[in-house]
């Protein structure tokens, strides 16, 4: 089974966008039973609450479950449990080097690292922005090319 891990600071709008995402393309792909998706925040203020209002808008506009999906904050046993933790933005980043572990075997990248042409490219927090339909849109693409990159690498 391979584990993958959304982070994004608070945990209800980013990440599990990504999380709801990229669990509505792998049941789509009949990948259910080889990949499993989780997300977490860098930060505890959210810790327990279900995604944002327009995180769970915009899931709901493109048919996309968010059931059971609730806030935690990122922990140290992540590098061990996950393969793939995928941060939203840079910050998000730098926040996971400074949680992990020595020697973690964990593949932690941004999310739009795995989209070409766009590597290094955060997607922007619409807690603050409000744009939920451009977080979306980036997140589809993001979740569609590590789909794809977790498909190769892992001979799915």
């Amino acid at each position: 089974m391979i584990h993958v891990l959304f982070v994004c600071l608070g945990n209800i709008c980013r990440s599990p966008m990504a999380e709801a995402v990229l669990r509505h393309k792998i049941n789509a792909a009949k990948l259910d039973d080889r990949i499993k998706v989780d997300s977490a925040g860098t930060g505890s203020w959210h810790t327990g609450n279900t995604p944002h209002k327009g995180t769970r808008a915009i899931l709901k506009e493109y048919g996309i479950a968010d059931s059971g999906i609730f806030a935690r904050q990122v922990a140290e046993k992540d590098f061990r449990d996950h393969h793939y933790i995928v941060a939203m933005d840079a910050a998000n980043m730098s926040d996971l080097q400074e949680f992990a572990p020595a020697g973690h075997q964990a593949r932690v990248a941004l999310l739009m690292d795995y989209v070409a042409g766009r590597e290094g490219t955060g997607v922007p927090d619409p807690y603050y922005t409000g744009n939920f339909q451009e977080v979306y849109d980036m997140v589809d693409a993001g979740c569609e090319a590590l789909l794809q990159h977790i498909r190769s690498q892992e001979e799915l």
